[in-house]
């Protein structure tokens, strides 16, 4: 229920995204002067979403175990640092639509970024208080760190060189962990996508050509990526005795990854609705041939996603 709320609300950013992709087609370097039924309509909208996901999270979740005295707690450790990842790309991501959403409105440049670029840092780091008052978990500064990391790495770039030149991504490819603990990795596709880490792969996708490589294509890019597996549980693969679950036993592994992507953003089409499409897929990595690092051992996949 917690993930699933907060899978919500960068739905939310995702669709206004692709609302401002098609705005922004019809002149992609100008943005209209300030519109002040936009900007209204887009705060009235942003205040609700934000308002209404915090009080379901605090009446449909946290109301379900007992509350504390604000206190603070390390989870550095959970999934070999997969949910930090996520934290990073959730802010990331919420942060560049938001920043989008206000240049919609016309807000100019500077003030859109920094406004719209922390709606994502506001809203996960509100959850994190919360978190803060719950016996069950605590305030992460692990969380907070991540989810500022993903903020200022979109809005420093914008200041810095008015583009992405690096990109953080996301890809999934289904594992074997999920039928071992349904309840904890997912239980269907949808489910496992959010909760299974063992199933994800986070990127630092480069574009070559932004990086003095002149002579390549305009969307090739160079990816790192990072994942792990072998994770049945948060912090160890140890079932606690009340759950009456057979699982074997696996080895926690991470994983390293090189690649190379494709910048869906740096396409040129006049086509107007795959501008849209490209601007708003742009998040996910590219299948393409990939080395893996794991431990000692090093994996040639000739397709990976």
């Amino acid at each position: 229920m917690r993930k699933n709320i907060l899978t919500a609300f960068l739905l939310f950013f995702f669709s206004i995204s692709l609302k401002c992709s098609f705005a922004f087609n019809k002149n992609d370097s100008i943005f209209p002067s300030l519109n002040y039924k936009r900007l209204n309509g887009v705060l009235f909208a942003e205040t609700t979403i934000y308002s209404g996901l915090l009080f379901s999270l605090n009446t449909l979740w946290y109301k379900d175990y007992p509350q504390s005295k604000f206190h603070f707690f390390n989870d550095n450790s959970e999934w070999l640092q997969m949910d930090k990842f996520g934290h990073a790309f959730s802010s990331y991501y919420s942060g560049k639509s938001g920043a989008e959403v206000f240049k919609w409105c016309g807000v100019s440049n500077t003030k859109a970024l920094l406004i719209g670029g922390n709606i994502g840092w506001l809203f996960l780091s509100s959850v994190e208080i919360l978190d803060g008052r719950s016996k069950e978990w605590g305030f992460s500064i692990g969380d907070i760190a991540a989810n500022s990391f993903g903020s200022v790495f979109y809005i420093g770039q914008e200041l810095i060189f008015n583009e992405q030149r690096a990109i953080i991504k996301f890809s999934y490819s289904p594992s074997e962990y999920s039928k071992y603990r349904p309840n904890m990795l997912g239980k269907s596709f949808h489910e496992s996508l959010i909760k299974d880490y063992n199933a994800q792969t986070y990127w630092l996708s480069f574009n070559l050509n932004d990086f003095g490589l002149k002579k390549c294509p305009t969307w090739l890019n160079f990816a790192l990526g990072y994942g792990a597996d072998g994770m049945v549980g948060a912090f160890n693969n140890n079932i606690p005795e009340n759950q009456k679950v057979s699982v074997p036993v696996f080895e926690r592994n991470r994983q390293y990854y090189l690649s190379f992507d494709i910048d869906l953003n740096k396409i040129k089409t006049k086509n107007k609705f795959l501008k849209a499409v490209f601007k708003s897929f742009g998040f996910i990595k590219i299948p393409a041939p990939t080395l893996e690092i794991k431990g000692k051992n090093i994996k040639f996949h000739s397709l990976y996603f």
